[in-house]
């Protein structure tokens, strides 16, 4: 029975009826279809994949069904998980891991290393066994039985600050796919910066897997379209096209021409009509990508839950167990003779990767030592990258300034920073989605990252706010020397926010430069204006929420955010698109503790009042401070640009700064004032929505100013 065949007609015939091929030898007729445009490239890496020597193709089968069956009985044991994918799966990972990819499972860190995201994430028993069965020491054989229980090494979704061996974190579907596009990224920008006529230093693929889900998200496409946009030739995404979802078959909702779409975002289409048993079509269908300049989709028919009688290509089986009566049913039907978690000796003979990893890594090695001897002030910079050491001194290049410095909008001061950074740091990378000009996000020193242009530093990343943020983040976790920064308007955060929020998850140390930061934005209204998003970026586990105030703060704010990144931290930057003053107070290294004394009575002496503000309302804050302390009163003046870092500085330091026993306490922020509460008796801000005026009215209109602060301060006395 043909794959279209039981797509039809599975109302009316029976799961069991179906025969299932539990040997590779038994395979129906098969097509393997192209897109008609194919160009070869040359000077990359494209051997055969094929079976490995000496090894059989019932082996191979074996293989397979190990991969299939560790799945299985891991979702039984925990009685939680999707065991859909990895059944049908099964076949097209085997040919990567084991056949096409070049990794080594005893050093996941090397850096040349063929990159694997599944991008759908909740298959990921299938990741698991591979890399079990491949010789990962980080998936042994009783992790795979404590899959889902506290403390594992197997979590319910790939977490790559769990597992090592795992390249990113996914779970949302078709983020994994972003983070792939910019894991390719970084592989086409290296190899044009680095790699020399007579050395290839850089020369490895991404692959991925993603499901209908993936592409059913549109950040998939934002992604898909740049990745064809700027031809990234060494991505290769397999799509197992299962036509199953939670709701059901796809057809009640997803009836699109997928490959068309790819074809029309510039990329290389095939079709591998049946993914469960043709695994020479599969090969061929990589070795085709690998030919093509593109970046290559590939998919690939599956029936989900390959193998089971009663719930294969039914979502019964895409997020359940299978239970143990349809267990044993399958072990019937793929003539399993092997008990839970059993290993067949010769597959575990077959499959381990550790000696041609080993081998691989070790063949690189000498390229990269003459390549060092040949081009060392190139290979230094190259090091920066692949290991995090940044070099000595970068932090020197950001200025400091003082009250006799013109004003500007913090996003200026930005634009200063991201360029000395550049400047100073190999791996300093970024872009705007197409608010470059106004989020004042482009490095002058270099041109753009395109197609032709990949040893650029500049990302055009396009109006794909949600694409860009995980592409981002893809970039962040190549390599600990990769700064990657991305940019939008504040509002357009709300965009970003999954993207985000994996990234603080993971420690993607991406840097999120986000301007026209509250409603200061003025004529272009409440949809442009930023209200409650600083308290939801402060609430967000992991992320460093800045809001500097002039030039010395957004400067600290950088410092900090670079810091962050290699140490697996993100930082959301909320800048300015009004003039603000250098203030007399303010410091980098104070941005380093969270919140300082800027003006009036120092750290740990009495008070009568203490006023708080971050951003454009420090000077306000400020203008208040000199009016109160004009009448006498023992006022304190603090900058809070980062509350994350202000409470890691213990309770002594912040008590000297915020004394609990003094009942006027005031903060100032054009924004909500969800959260101030823990600082400040009386809070001025705005808890509704924006408008649409000029910024000095809406201010006054909406009662931030230092004025109103000064009568709240007062009210308090």
């Amino acid at each position: 029975l043909s794959l279209d065949f039981l797509r039809t007609h599975s109302t009316q015939i029976p799961m069991s009826a179906i025969q299932f091929s539990s040997r590779a030898a038994v395979a129906p007729k098969i097509s393997l279809k192209k897109s008609s445009k194919v160009s070869v490239r040359t000077g990359v890496r494209a051997q055969a994949v094929a079976a490995p020597a000496g090894v059989s193709a019932d082996a191979i089968q074996d293989s397979i069904n190990s991969i299939r069956f560790l799945a299985i009985d891991a979702i039984n044991k925990s009685n939680s998980g999707h065991p859909g994918l990895p059944m049908g799966c099964a076949p097209m990972a085997y040919v990567l891991y084991r056949e096409a990819m070049n990794h080594n499972p005893k050093d996941f860190t090397w850096p040349n290393r063929d990159r694997f995201v599944l991008s759908a994430g909740h298959g990921c028993m299938l990741q698991y066994s591979l890399m079990h069965l491949t010789g990962y020491p980080s998936v042994t054989h009783d992790d795979l039985k404590n899959f889902r229980q506290w403390d594992s090494m197997t979590p319910g979704h790939p977490e790559n600050f769990v597992t090592d061996g795992i390249e990113v974190t996914t779970g949302p579907l078709g983020m994994g796919f972003c983070n792939a596009v910019g894991l390719a990224l970084c592989e086409k920008h290296l190899a044009a910066r680095f790699n020399k006529p007579d050395a290839t230093l850089v020369d490895h693929y991404t692959y991925s897997i993603m499901g209908d889900g993936c592409n059913m998200e549109g950040m998939s496409g934002e992604a898909a379209s740049l990745a064809g946009h700027w031809g990234l030739g060494k991505l290769i995404v397999f799509y197992d096209d299962n036509k199953i979802s939670i709701d059901g078959h796809t057809d009640i909702s997803f009836t699109e021409d997928v490959s068309a779409r790819y074809d029309a975002y510039g990329w290389h289409t095939q079709h591998v009509v049946d993914g469960n048993t043709d695994i020479d079509a599969i090969r061929k269908a990589i070795e085709a990508a690998k030919k093509d300049p593109r970046p290559s989709l590939i998919k690939v028919s599956t029936l989900i839950g390959y193998g089971s009688p009663n719930k294969a290509d039914t979502h019964d089986v895409h997020g359940a167990p299978l239970g143990k009566d349809e267990t044993e049913a399958t072990r019937k039907n793929l003539n399993w003779k092997y008990g839970e978690f059993e290993i067949p000796e010769a597959v575990q003979k077959a499959m381990d990767c550790s000696a041609k990893g080993a081998e691989l890594q070790a063949e690189w090695k000498k390229v990269e030592s003459a390549y060092a001897s040949k081009y060392p002030e190139d290979y230094a910079e190259y090091q920066s990258i692949t290991t995090g050491k940044l070099p000595a001194g970068w932090a020197d290049s950001l200025p400091s300034f003082t009250p006799e410095d013109k004003g500007v909008a913090t996003r200026i001061h930005s634009q200063t920073a991201l360029n000395a950074l550049g400047g100073a740091i190999p791996g300093f990378v970024g872009g705007s989605a197409d608010l470059a000009p106004s989020n004042m996000t482009l490095m002058k020193q270099f041109g753009d990252f395109q197609k032709d242009t990949p040893a650029e530093r500049n990302i055009r990343y396009g109006v794909r706010e949600h694409g860009m943020a995980a592409i981002a983040n893809g970039i962040a976790l190549y390599a600990p020397g990769f700064i990657s920064y991305c940019a939008t308007f504040f509002i357009f955060s709300d965009y970003c926010r999954s993207a985000m929020r994996v990234a603080a998850l993971s420690g993607a140390g991406t840097i999120y430069v986000m301007t026209h930061d509250s409603i200061g934005v003025g004529e272009d209204g409440p949809t442009h204006q930023p209200i409650e998003h600083l308290a939801s970026y402060r609430a967000m586990p992991g992320m460093l929420m800045m809001r500097p105030a002039d030039g010395n703060e957004t400067m600290g704010a950088y410092k900090i955010a670079v810091e962050g990144a290699a140490n697996k931290r993100p930082t959301t930057l909320a800048l300015s698109r009004q003039v603000v003053p250098n203030l007399a107070g303010t410091t980098k290294e104070g941005v380093a503790k969270g919140a300082y004394v800027v003006q009036g009575e120092a750290a740990g002496k009495p008070v009568d009042c203490v006023l708080m503000g971050t951003g454009t309302e420090l000077e306000l804050a400020c203008i208040a401070g000199e009016k109160l302390a004009a009448e006498g009163k023992k006022v304190r003046v603090v900058s809070m640009p980062c509350w994350e870092l202000f409470e890691e500085q213990g309770d002594a330091y912040r008590e000297s700064l915020i004394p609990s026993d003094c009942k006027c306490r005031v903060s100032i922020e054009a924004a909500s004032t969800f959260g101030w509460a823990k600082y400040a008796v009386k809070s001025i801000g705005r808890d509704g929505f924006g408008a649409s005026a000029p910024a000095p009215t809406i201010y006054k209109e909406f009662g931030i100013t230092a004025d109103a602060m000064v009568a709240a301060a007062k009210s308090l006395m």
